[in-house]
């Protein structure tokens, strides 16, 4: 194993995982195939960099699936789920919501890290912590780690910053809107991501005297909405990597 480059051993990760990979499955496995990987200070960047060449000269070895995700060039990727499969777009969405946190460069956390997400990747490989943040009170903690998503700042003590719901159905809004209010005496963004047809009932719930204090600190984003820019930051990313 030790005579592959560290293109043949980044290939032997994503055949190994199906024929697609993220980065954090790709830090976890190169050393099965190329020892030396993790021998140099920034050697992160360097099979980044192995990775982005690669693409960039259109080698047909590689392309990019996703924001952090990475194929085999000849992968069929998976299909966007339908719209109205409940179980598949929750966990989705989570992916994606994960996705754009690690973007924006915030620590990320999940209320489901076993749950599928796409193309063989699971939730777990994309939340940067494994583990709550012990950032309150032992009450507050258990219900906030039963929310969805949360992204939380990567430079001090972590704090959260945004937190989505995935609202599949209108009997989860409530709970949904309670558990981020525990965090309502934390500087923290609310974002109740649903099916476009739960909009009015999302409207009808924030009215309600209980909630209209902090009515202001909640944002509703259909599903379409956040696929959509999903799509649009790929599409930029794609373009960039091609150029730089």
């Amino acid at each position: 194993m030790s005579s592959l480059t560290k293109v043949q051993a980044i290939e032997k990760v994503l055949q190994e995982n199906g024929g697609s990979a993220n980065w954090q499955v790709i830090y976890d496995n190169i050393e099965k195939y190329y020892p030396n990987a993790k021998k140099s200070k920034d050697w992160e960047a360097g099979l980044r960099g192995v990775l982005y060449r690669e693409i960039r000269q259109n080698t047909k070895r590689f392309k990019k699936i996703g924001l952090s995700i990475y194929a085999l060039y000849d992968y069929n990727e998976e299909k966007q789920p339908e719209i109205n499969d409940v179980k598949r777009m929750h966990s989705y969405i989570e992916g994606i919501c994960l996705e754009l946190g690690n973007l924006q460069k915030f620590e990320t956390f999940t209320a489901d890290p076993s749950a599928f997400y796409r193309d063989n990747l699971s939730l777990k490989n994309f939340a940067t912590l494994d583990e709550l943040p012990q950032f309150s009170y032992k009450d507050i903690l258990d219900d906030v780690k039963r929310i969805d998503v949360i992204w939380f700042n990567s430079i001090g003590l972590k704090f959260p910053q945004k937190v989505f719901e995935i609202v599949d159905s209108i009997g989860t809004l409530t709970g949904a809107f309670n558990r981020s209010l525990q965090l309502k005496n934390f500087i923290t963004d609310f974002y109740i991501v649903a099916p476009e047809k739960h909009r009015e009932k999302y409207k009808q719930t924030i009215n309600l005297e209980i909630y209209k204090p902090n009515k202001s600190r909640f944002k509703f984003i259909n599903y379409n909405e956040i696929i959509a820019y999903y799509n649009t930051l790929l599409q930029t990313k794609k373009i960039e990597s091609s150029i730089f």
